[in-house]
């Protein structure tokens, strides 16, 4: 699945402009994505899981395979999403046909990235790491 969607650049498209055998999941119409849009998926095994225990509320989306959060661009800066885990930019992923599970009840469609990421951490028995570059201390 990450070879599948890190090549996504260098893969030819279809006549929707859209790269072969993936789809972009698209957001409901009163949800401005004014952060740019990219999506986490996990395994369909660890959803419900996931959704009861994350505070706040963002657009999910599902097949029968994965479940897609929706995060702001970039939320993959600094940070490394443990496997089984997938980052996918722009939101486009594999063409399972994913639907909407959760709409939310505020007017942004985003999950908040950090806490999702230390749930997948707590879940898959990761430590949580990430970098900030250019940051340290000085005694």
């Amino acid at each position: 699945m990450a070879t599948l969607l890190s090549a996504r650049g260098r893969r030819s498209t279809g006549r929707t402009g859209e790269p072969e055998g993936e789809v972009r999941l698209a957001l409901p119409p009163s949800l401005p994505a004014s952060l740019g849009c990219d999506a986490v998926g996990v395994p369909a095994r660890y959803g419900f899981r996931l959704l009861s225990r994350l505070p706040g509320d963002g657009c999910v989306f599902a097949d029968a395979e994965w479940w897609w959060w929706i995060v702001p661009a970039g939320s993959d800066a600094d940070l490394r999403w443990p496997l089984p885990a997938c980052y996918a930019r722009e939101a486009y992923v594999p063409d399972r046909r994913p639907r909407l599970i959760q709409r939310p009840g505020t007017t942004s469609p985003y999950t908040p990235p950090i806490p999702l990421y230390l749930m997948i951490c707590q879940l898959t028995g990761v430590t949580p790491a990430w970098s900030l570059p250019g940051v340290g201390t000085r005694l």
